[in-house]
């Protein structure tokens, strides 16, 4: 008899990736931005890194942040759609990896290693990325400044959420309730 696979995830983590991606979704548009040189300073970063801390898995957490990105990108200004998927999906992942594998009785220090190295991922990736989408270097260097505002928004934002405010404490109350 054939073995069925079990799937490890249970609704309310599943419910949840979806949720953020929606938000990481609404937070590409640029509704919800602020116009700077070069282009728009997005707040989707802030959801990304918070959802990489709270979903504890790289593949939701890539769903989240990759996907949603990339979704936002696609409805919004498709030009960068790619870039999105694999600079704010790499971000993702290495922010969930480090906050769930790194330093297991220090998950604070975890996770602000992993936002901090997901900020370098995401500033390097756009700023290579958009030299490839738009063919110069000088076109992505000048929005260079503006991506390190946008991470480190990002960063201060999701730390402050999951830590200072115990969101990490309720999300996980909440998935872990039967």
């Amino acid at each position: 008899m054939p073995q069925t696979k079990v799937f490890r995830h249970s609704t309310k983590a599943v419910t949840m990736t979806g949720l953020f991606m929606a938000m990481t979704i609404m937070l590409s548009s640029s509704i919800f931005s602020l116009p700077v040189p070069g282009g728009h300073l997005y707040f989707n970063d802030m959801v990304i890194c918070t959802a990489s801390i709270l979903l504890g898995d790289p593949v939701l957490a890539f769903i989240a942040g990759g996907i949603g990105s990339f979704l936002g990108d696609m409805l919004f200004y498709p030009a960068p759609m790619f870039v999105s998927l694999v600079t704010h999906g790499l971000q993702a992942v290495v922010i969930s990896l480090c906050s769930k594998h790194l330093f297991k009785d220090h998950p604070v220090l975890a996770s602000g290693i992993g936002v901090l190295l997901g900020a370098v991922v995401m500033v390097t990736g756009y700023t290579l990325g958009r030299a490839f989408v738009y063919s110069t270097l000088e076109t992505s260097l000048i929005k260079l400044p503006f991506e390190c505002v946008q991470a480190l928004v990002g960063v201060v934002i999701s730390m402050l959420l999951c830590w200072k405010f115990k969101l990490v404490h309720l999300y996980r109350s909440f998935v872990n309730d039967n």
